[in-house]
């Protein structure tokens, strides 16, 4: 197994971070290979998600997590911002990892598909990210 730990730096507001571009980078340094790529995101208030970018889905996700965990008192966990405990209910919808085939090298993503970081915890603007490509 091959592996990696990147450092993703993502603010102090709610993103989805397109990890498409570093997994690439890392698969093309293992060069032309055949496995899975998983990638872990040791936190416990960030996720994974494979879906398109750029034409307003990662901006849909947000919204869309924003209605599902309210930024509000309702949370039992309390530290941190205000809401922040709807941040540690995140990786139950959108689980801290992701694995996606690899062929000869390459992703096998659909046309549209990226890897993307979702992080909604503005109390921790860093995040590392493991990459590993098990090959097969």
């Amino acid at each position: 197994m091959l592996t990696e730990e990147i450092e993703i730096r993502t603010g102090s507001v709610e993103v989805v971070y397109d990890l498409t571009a570093e997994c690439e980078r890392f698969l093309a340094d293992a060069g032309e290979r055949d496995g899975l790529l998983h990638v872990w995101v040791p936190h416990a208030t960030a996720g994974l998600a494979v879906l398109e970018t750029g034409a307003g889905s990662d901006d849909d996700l947000l919204a869309a997590l924003r209605e599902l965990l309210p930024k509000d008192d309702r949370w039992r966990h309390r530290h941190g911002s205000p809401g922040h405990g709807r941040d540690h209910v995140l990786p139950a919808l959108l689980p801290p990892y992701a694995t996606v085939p690899v062929l000869g090298g390459r992703m096998a993503l659909g046309t549209w598909q990226s890897v993307c970081l979702v992080d909604t915890n503005v109390d921790n603007p860093v995040r590392k990210v493991r990459l590993s490509l098990l090959v097969g």
